[in-house]
Parts: structure tokens; C-alpha cells; sequence
């Protein structure tokens, strides 16, 4: 026997858990009778004029344990206080809503609009290198001060991560969409990252609590970052991995797709070199870049980084600066043996610029710029 005084929320969760009904069907199926309560209140027959229900599926709608398992599910969401969306609420994401196999119901916890004005995606690859760190953290320092920004990414090791990192600390709200459920955080090492987003965006996911964090998951996943965007970024990727399908998927829903280059003998650069190859992606190598292709006409505020460049520095840091502004990265000796220091003397400079936030420190004894 069905309940007839439970929520709208059980039933909306109820719809998930139906074996062998995936999401086209199930917006069919509310399509047709207009909400997931009427779709288990129907009987068998009427659920079968759905296209996709046989006899069998049908059936599926009158087990009791699939109102158990919801029930449980209902419990976890209340208690710690997680907003059902529901396709059809108007909190959900109004871009994703407009994917034909977008979720039918997506679980969040945060503080953040999901249909701000600007909403962008940056993806790349788990293992970035130096270079990709520092594109996003220039990218998004420079977008700070924009108004109804939010940043997307899926919270996984290297870009993701330093995507949502960059974007709190430019107070840009950023949301990380999870491949299981929320009672989980993965990678485990992002815990602490995990809560202080939940004060500045939140963590979003379509998996029910105690979703492990499956392989297969992360693919699908990845359709939620591309569907909720407006553009969506690549920095650093192989030819194949999960930036790559997202990339794929925001131009199958025919939205924007940007990419910064990197080089030509460097794998972690074929996927995002690729995609501007193939006149799949924009080329970019700046946040201006990136305002210019989406028409988003309001500049940002000048960064800390750009008021860095207006102080006062002395005439041997302006050489220093120089000759690093020239070149990637350099070596301790290939700038003592520039600017004929001794090894003392180039130690405290190099020390001061970088406490003034003008240089770091690599592994080996190279420098470059902030």
C-alpha cells in the first residue's frame, strides 16, 4: 500500500530509487501525469502509455521497499539539512533544466544562488602541473569583484581543487558538484575544503547517501558541471579524462567552451591544445579573454596582483623582475650570474620580493612570477 500523507520530498526521491529508470524516462514519466506523486498513485496501465515503461517496470512502482529505502533517504536529508531540488523547483539550475538527461533530483547544501548571472566551469586534469596552477590563479584572481559570479568544478584532486581554492579566496562563491553521496567527501584530503565551501557556494550531487565514490560515477557526474554552465574551462588535460567529456558534453548542449594553450610537448597540454585545434574550444590566456567570448561586459576589479605592479620598488628588484618577466622560470645562478650579485646579496633580494608577493620559490632553486 502506497502512503497517501507523505511529502511531496518522499516521492520526489521515490522516483530516483525506481530500479532500471533512468532520468529520460522518469521526465517522461512527469511530463505525463505531471508530478512524481500522481506516477505512483497511477496504476500499471496507465504507466505503460509512457514510452520506455513495459509491464515489468511498471510493476517496479508498486514495491514497498523503494518507499523504505526514500523514507531513510528523507531521515538523512533532514537531518542534516540538505535542499531537494527537484527538477521542477525553481531553485533548481535553470541551464541544467534545459539538458534533456539532466537529473530529476539533485541534493544541496549551501548558501549560494545555483542560477547566478555568470556561472563558469573550470575543469582539468587531476595531476597539474605549475603552469596550470598558476593560469587559475590568475584567471581567478582577476574575476574578482565580478557581480553573480559562481565557479563550478567537480572537487576532484588538482585543477578542480585549486579552482575551488583560487575562488574562495577571491570571494567568488564556487559550488562542487560530487560523484556520491553527500555523507562522503572525496578525495578524503579535501575535507576541510569541503566545509568552508559550504559557507561560500556548497556541494551539490544527484546520489542518494551512501553512494560510494565509484569510478563510473565521476563520467556522469561530469554532465552536471557542463550542463549547469555558461562556458566551461579547460586548464591542463591528456587527450582523454574527465575534463575532456565535460568539455564534450557542454558542446553537445551547445554551450561555450574555452581553453588556455599550453605546450606543444607537454601531455598535460594535448587535451585543451586539441580542443583549440579543432575549433571546439576558444582560445584564451586571460580572464579578458574570457569576458570578450561570453559578452559579459563589466571588466572586473583590479586584482591585489595588478595594485602589486603600481609599488614602489628599487632599482635591483626592477632588474629582477625583469629578466623573470622574460622567462618561464630561472635558476639562483643564472641570475646571479645576470646581475653579477653576490650569493648573500641576491638571497635577500629574492627573499624580499617574494614576501612583497612579486616572485616564488620553486623546487630546485628557481624563481618566477607570482
Amino acid at each position: 500500500m502506497l502512503p497517501t500523507e507523505s511529502s511531496t520530498s518522499i516521492f520526489d526521491i521515490a522516483l530516483t530509487l525506481v530500479p532500471e529508470i533512468g532520468v529520460k524516462t522518469a521526465r517522461s514519466l512527469l511530463q505525463q501525469f505531471g508530478s512524481a506523486e500522481a506516477i505512483f498513485n497511477a496504476t500499471p496501465i496507465e504507466l505503460k502509455k509512457t514510452m520506455g515503461v513495459g509491464e515489468i517496470k511498471a510493476k517496479m512502482f508498486k514495491d514497498k521497499t523503494v518507499f523504505q529505502q526514500a523514507e531513510k533517504e528523507l531521515q538523512f536529508v533532514e537531518k542534516h539539512q540538505i535542499e531537494l531540488l527537484p527538477i521542477h523547483s525553481p531553485n533548481y539550475p535553470k541551464r541544467l533544466r534545459q539538458c534533456d538527461d539532466a537529473p530529476i533530483l539533485l541534493n544541496y547544501k549551501g548558501n549560494t544562488n545555483l542560477n547566478a548571472e555568470k556561472v563558469i566551469a573550470v575543469v582539468g586534469t587531476r595531476k597539474n602541473t605549475d603552469y596550470g596552477h598558476r593560469i587559475i590563479d590568475h584567471l581567478l584572481e582577476d574575476l574578482k569583484g565580478m557581480p553573480e559570479t559562481l565557479i563550478i568544478s567537480g572537487l576532484a584532486a588538482g585543477i578542480d581543487t585549486l579552482a575551488h581554492k583560487a575562488a574562495l579566496k577571491n570571494q567568488l562563491p564556487t559550488v562542487g558538484v560530487l560523484g556520491h553521496g553527500l555523507d562522503t567527501i572525496y578525495p578524503f584530503t579535501n575535507r576541510a575544503l569541503a566545509k568552508e565551501m559550504l559557507q561560500q557556494g556548497g556541494l551539490l550531487s544527484e546520489y542518494p547517501s551512501g553512494t560510494k565514490p565509484d569510478r563510473q560515477n565521476f563520467p556522469v557526474r561530469n554532465r552536471i558541471v557542463a550542463g549547469m554552465s555558461d562556458v566551461t574551462i579547460v586548464i591542463e588535460s591528456d587527450i582523454k579524462g574527465g575534463a575532456m567529456i565535460t568539455a564534450y558534453m557542454a558542446l553537445s548542449y551547445n554551450r561555450d567552451v574555452a581553453a588556455f594553450p599550453g605546450r606543444v610537448f607537454d601531455a598535460k597540454s594535448d587535451g585543451p591544445n586539441q580542443l583549440i585545434k579543432k575549433n571546439m574550444a576558444a582560445c584564451i590566456t586571460s580572464a579578458s579573454d574570457l569576458l570578450a567570448l561570453m559578452n559579459w561586459e563589466r571588466e572586473p576589479q583590479p586584482t591585489a596582483r595588478q595594485q602589486r605592479l603600481f609599488e614602489e620598488v628599487s632599482e635591483e628588484e626592477k632588474e629582477v623582475l625583469q629578466l623573470l618577466e622574460a622567462q618561464e622560470k630561472l635558476h639562483a645562478d643564472t641570475l646571479q650570474n645576470h646581475l653579477q650579485m653576490k650569493p648573500s646579496t641576491l638571497a635577500a633580494l629574492l627573499l624580499q620580493l617574494e614576501m612583497k608577493g612579486f616572485i616564488k620559490t620553486l623546487p630546485g632553486k628557481y624563481y618566477r612570477l607570482q
